[in-house]
């Protein structure tokens, strides 16, 4: 599967990842307005043999195929590493 990842001028470490470059009418308005101005970084080819630094390849495909957009933010600042 191919994407496109961008990364975020507001929220540092953040990165969105999208199916086709330029393609953002999946990803929430709301979303897009968080994450500000958005700066290609790179188009990718994901497979399950394919790793990835800071996310599982297999969840970033699951969510691009369900939700059309994944998003990838720093760990420990937010959602599941975040003990609250």
């Amino acid at each position: 599967m191919n994407c496109a990842i961008y990364k975020s001028a507001k929220k540092p470490d953040s990165y969105l990842y999208v199916e086709r470059e330029g393609d953002f009418s999946k990803v929430p308005e709301s979303l897009l307005k968080l994450l500000g101005a958005l700066r290609w970084v790179m188009n990718l080819e994901l497979g399950s043999g394919r790793r990835l630094a800071q996310a599982d390849v297999d969840k970033v495909i699951e969510h691009l195929r369900d939700s059309g957009f994944y998003l990838q933010m720093p760990p420990g600042k937010f959602g599941e590493d975040n003990p609250q």
